[in-house]
């Protein structure tokens, strides 16, 4: 029979209301199991209870069993022979430039909440409260015409890499003054100065536009043979995002070409409102799944690293970029990290429970890394406060500049959307069509501003 029914003698009825009963289990189960959208995560963890028990699925028999969920860090408590730990002694400098830049970031985010309530700032709004030590400690190992792709979490990701805090704000503002002219939001920062090559909405976009920036270094270099192209590349994204495809098909390609980049996994436990451990099948011998594990099957090196570390993830980022830029190719690093605010400022936050939080809360990664400044006597108290005004300053700064702006005004709407600056297209005699004297006079009578 298709189910293990110990009673071999029960009624045609029994068998069908049973066979219906365990095919509507499974169809649910698995379409929860299978999906990483918000929505779906949400039921699948308001079902299994948040804070309590999970439903797994055992394939060797047809039988449910259930499992705690999992709450310890894996690289802290379950494999502290593998975790890279913070080891060497950073400057005096260093620790003022790490320290200022995670509380920028953090001061950054908190004031973004407090606009984003008041109505200053739209469109959705991902903050990165908890995560400074993995920008911090992974950009700040960049010079300036290093390349990173973020994502629609990219804030802090901006700052780190040396973009004004004034135009951020105004772009999440949405004034022209801001780093995309307003037209961008929160998740499309971009920086052609920097070469930051934007955040992105969706997941995994990000990963190939950088795979694209590592490869055309790789070309300058070895087909142009330009001594100059010696540029490193950091990709940043998620846990959610090592489940699509964009993911395995660039480190495949990453490793083929052995291209100066380093994947960095920004794994905060949750893909919105779905669990790590629900979504990510564990390697072979494993119980808890090791995105890292994913690199060497591509032929690259891999670490994990504590997150809320950033003297440690400082080191394992500077370990890969130095891989990279020596040409020996990419690093996948895993930094095992926790966001303090919800997915997005339009999330409750209902999911994850008042223990987790309180057990990371603990972790802060801005008071770990003063005790550690304190305790290596690398900054006085007085020298960690006036780093901490400054950045308060900064953010006040960037709030005013942003609010005192002006909107961008109706030339704008085209820009860069086509090739064609205008976007008006190519008229016949192969010039813009908006240079066109007659195209130009035809627009002002229909009222556009050119």
């Amino acid at each position: 029979p298709l189910l293990p029914f110990r009673r071999q003698r029960t009624t045609m009825s029994k068998r069908s209301t049973a066979l219906l009963t365990a095919g509507i289990v499974a169809v649910v189960g698995l379409f929860c199991l299978g999906s990483s959208a918000g929505v779906l995560g949400r039921a699948a963890n308001v079902r299994a209870g948040s804070n309590s028990r999970l439903m797994s699925f055992k394939p060797s028999t047809t039988s449910f069993i259930t499992s705690t969920r999992p709450v310890s860090r894996r690289a802290v408590e379950v494999e502290m022979d593998q975790k890279t730990v913070a080891s060497s002694q950073i400057t005096s400098e260093e620790a003022a430039t790490l320290y200022q830049d995670m509380n920028l970031g953090r001061k950054f985010e908190d004031a973004t909440a407090q606009w984003y309530q008041r109505g200053k700032v739209f469109g959705f709004v991902h903050l990165a409260n908890g995560q400074e030590a993995i920008s911090s400690g992974a950009i700040k190992q960049l010079r300036k015409d290093d390349y990173i792709c973020s994502t629609y979490r990219d804030h802090i990701h901006a700052l780190s890499k040396g973009c004004d805090p004034k135009k951020v704000m105004a772009e999440l503002f949405a004034k022209k003054t801001g780093i995309c002219s307003g037209q961008g939001g929160s998740m499309h920062m971009f920086s052609a100065e920097h070469n930051m090559l934007g955040g992105f909405a969706f997941i995994g976009e990000g990963i190939p536009v950088a795979l694209g920036a590592a490869f055309q270094t790789r070309y300058k270099r070895d087909a142009l043979k330009d001594p100059n192209a010696d540029q490193v590349t950091l990709a940043f994204f998620g846990d959610g995002t090592t489940n699509v495809g964009q993911f395995a098909e660039s480190l495949n390609m990453a490793s083929l070409y052995k291209l100066p980049i380093v994947f960095v996994v920004e794994n905060n436990l949750w893909a919105i409102g779905m669990y790590h451990y629900r979504a990510t099948a564990p390697s072979l011998g494993d119980q808890l799944p090791h995105i890292y594990k994913k690199g060497p099957a591509f032929g690259m090196p891999s670490k994990v690293v504590d997150g809320m570390d950033v003297v440690a993830v400082n080191e394992a980022v500077a370990e890969a970029v130095a891989r990279a830029r020596a040409g020996e190719g990419p690093t996948l690093i895993e930094a095992e990290t926790y966001r303090y605010r919800g997915h997005s400022l339009a999330d409750p936050d209902v999911l994850r429970t008042a223990e987790e939080k309180e057990r990371f809360a603990k972790q802060d990664p801005i008071k770990k890394f003063r005790q550690y400044v304190l305790d290596n006597n690398l900054l006085t108290e007085e020298q960690l406060t006036e780093l901490e005004n400054k950045a308060d300053a900064s953010v006040q700064e960037a709030i005013q500049f942003a609010d005192a702006s002006p909107k961008p005004d109706k030339s704008q709407l085209l820009n860069n959307v086509f090739a064609d600056p205008k976007g008006f297209g190519i008229d016949e005699n192969g010039k813009y069509r908006y240079q066109n004297p007659e195209f130009i006079t035809k627009s002002a009578a229909a009222g556009l501003q050119l």
